[in-house]
């Protein structure tokens, strides 16, 4: 995302004015109204702000009063406010970090020794599982074990291939490869993602065939929050028999 070339300090989120999400917005389908926006703001003045910004922190080394914290933290509702964030910090400029899950324990998605803002994708949980056509389009905010628990409610002859902690978020496990016991059969998360839908820089949203096989490659595997904000992944269902059988000590 843009790098940062001052020293800029946001304390109030006035630099992220509710009144500059509806006016970059360009989905005309999406609410973004005062109220609404005012909900996925938390400057460092806000009652709720530190809370919000130990919910994901998987490290405990990165949770005191020592560790860089953000300026702000934006938890967009929908993707029109990804948008706005990606487009107003361009502008001011800041650095971006984008956390899906937290659950890297350098703390790369929560931390900086430049300003910076936290684009928090937790609220982005939309899951849709298409068993006929062996498919499931999931939100970057959703977790491992919410995607697990859908296919399964679903069909329990389905699967996908992922890591073993429920808590993981798909954005960064998948962004980071996505490793897990079916890996010898079926390969890396990332091997079985066959779309995906990512903001870039300048707030356009790109699909795998107007994104490029280079970046659509880089996605898959390079790193979360790298080349641009994924905002959901199509990825594709493996068999699996229904009756599974554990040996335990």
């Amino acid at each position: 995302m843009a790098k940062v070339q001052n020293n800029t300090k946001i304390t109030d989120g006035k630099h992220f004015g509710v009144r500059q999400f509806p006016q970059v917005s360009h989905n005309p389908h999406t609410p973004s109204d005062q109220s609404s926006v005012s909900q996925i703001l938390f400057a460092q003045s806000n009652i709720s702000y530190s809370s919000v910004l130990r919910n994901y922190i998987r490290n405990a080394r990165f949770n005191t009063s020592s560790t860089p914290k953000p300026s702000l933290i934006v938890t967009p509702l929908h993707e029109s406010h990804v948008q706005s964030t990606v487009v107003c910090a361009k502008s001011i400029p800041i650095q971006i970090k984008i956390r899906s899950g937290g659950h890297d324990f350098e703390g790369i998605s929560y931390i900086s020794d430049e300003p910076f803002i936290v684009l928090d994708l937790f609220n982005l949980r939309s899951i849709s599982v298409d068993v006929q056509n062996d498919v499931a389009v999931v939100q970057s905010g959703v977790t491992i074990g919410e995607l697990y628990y859908r296919i399964w409610k679903k069909s329990r002859a389905y699967a996908f291939p992922a890591g073993v902690c429920p808590k993981m978020g798909v954005g960064g496990h998948v962004g980071g490869g996505g490793y897990g016991n079916m890996l010898r059969q079926y390969g890396l998360s990332v091997d079985n993602v066959v779309d995906a839908r990512i903001m870039d820089v300048n707030g356009r949203i790109l699909d795998k065939d107007s994104m490029g096989e280079d970046l659509f490659w880089a996605i898959r595997g390079g790193g979360g929050g790298s080349f641009g904000v994924v905002l959901s992944y199509t990825v594709k269902l493996v068999r699996v028999p229904e009756t599974v059988t554990v040996f335990s000590r």
